[in-house]
């Protein structure tokens, strides 16, 4: 979104570096910025995403994962909250060279990735409303949010 360097202008924000490629060449664009480092990524239609369920994701990848990737309701994953080593950029390159373009196959052909689950993910919250994909006020008013 050519918009959301103003709508968040307090944050570091990295366009795709191709555009239009997706949500896996979002993972790819954050993890080259990264240079080197670990990312979180938190899809920004997810309001209800808590810093605790974050430090989570952070504190397990730490351990020598390839990735960190909630998964809850019997198999739904979500990749755009989640956790990526540095290594996980090369992985993110072949993929898109080989046409990829869907953020789960990341963590579908990647070796080295934690699954964390519904028992551990209730710690947190409801997963329906963590990952809830929230994309207009009155979306944000049903599940109990409201803007500021």
């Amino acid at each position: 979104d050519p918009h959301v360097a103003r709508q968040f202008s307090c944050w570091r924000t990295v366009p795709d570096v191709e555009p239009g490629l997706g949500p896996l060449a979002g993972l790819a664009a954050a993890l080259e910025a990264a240079d080197g480092m670990s990312i979180i990524a938190v899809a920004w239609d997810m309001p209800f995403v808590s810093a605790p369920l974050l430090a989570e994701l952070r504190a397990l990848g730490e351990r020598g994962a390839a990735a960190v990737v909630p998964v809850h309701d019997a198999g739904q994953v979500e990749p755009l909250c989640a956790w990526y080593a540095p290594h996980a950029l090369a992985h993110c390159r072949a993929l898109l060279a080989a046409g990829e373009r869907r953020a789960t196959a990341l963590t579908e052909t990647m070796t080295g990735v934690v699954r964390v689950g519904d028992r551990a993910l209730a710690r947190f919250g409801d997963p329906s409303r963590l990952f809830a994909s929230v994309d207009t006020p009155a979306q944000l008013a049903a599940l109990g949010g409201s803007l500021a």
